[in-house]
């Protein structure tokens, strides 16, 4: 035994308390996942620069400077060395117009249907109709509850549409836009968001997603993508040209 059982037990007490102190620190955090919050892009540098153009297809250039006023508040920045990969359908997004005044800007990430769906909806507006309070108190009396909202279309059953037309029994673009899908035999399906609140809800939900405005209908849901308004032409560059 020691000779000195007070050195002895304070030795013992030391040592306990340094294993308690290493064992009740935390362990170190994991390397946060995904993108990086931002990306510098400088003029000059190898970066590619994707913009939508107006009949709903997108290009991409290499030269900021040839892409259109009107498309360089909205457009995706890649670098092909890989610096701008995002996680997932992430993407990095700028506007263009601070590299060309500037020759330099910041790009930060978004998802790739939001970026499409705004870069769309800068562009100018197709076919649609003012869509203002007033009209809510104009609208009939929402159905019963334990009634089926009102949608339509011509979905069959179990099948899935491939557009969803947001839009009101008054607006001829709305109308319109139901004609071209009939005729074309694309899938969809018709919510009113007058008579239906959960189909207002629902779109409403998903403008605030996507960073839009719903002041106009019709509002079309193409494949996750938004457009305000009909227009045939960007209809078809998200569907592929119908048949």
């Amino acid at each position: 035994m020691s000779r000195h059982p007070c050195r002895a037990a304070c030795a013992l007490a030391v040592l306990l308390a340094a294993v308690s102190c290493r064992r009740s620190a935390p362990p170190a955090p994991p390397a946060a996942p995904g993108a990086p919050p931002t990306v510098e892009v400088l003029k000059g540098g190898r970066w590619l620069f994707t913009y939508a153009e107006p009949a709903g297809t997108f290009a991409t250039t290499d030269k900021p400077e040839t892409v259109p006023e009107a498309a360089r508040g909205m457009v995706r920045v890649t670098d092909p060395a890989g610096a701008t990969a995002g996680a997932g359908d992430r993407v990095y997004v700028t506007n263009l117009n601070d590299l060309v005044a500037s020759g330099k800007t910041t790009a930060k990430p978004m998802s790739r249907e939001a970026f499409e769906t705004a870069a769309l909806a800068a562009l100018p507006g197709g076919q649609s109709s003012p869509f203002a309070p007033q009209h809510m108190a104009q609208a009939p009396a929402p159905a019963p509850t334990n009634a089926p909202p009102p949608v339509s279309g011509n979905t069959r059953p179990g099948e899935k549409p491939v557009v969803t037309i947001y839009g009101t029994s008054w607006c001829g673009a709305c109308r319109a836009a139901r004609q071209y899908m009939t005729e074309h035999k694309i899938p969809f399906v018709d919510k009113d968001i007058e008579r239906d609140p959960a189909a207002a809800q629902e779109l409403a939900e998903k403008a605030a997603k996507m960073g839009i405005p719903t002041d106009r209908v019709p509002v079309l849901d193409v494949r996750g993508r938004l457009l305000l308004g009909f227009d045939r032409a960007r209809v078809e560059a998200l569907l592929g040209q119908p048949t």
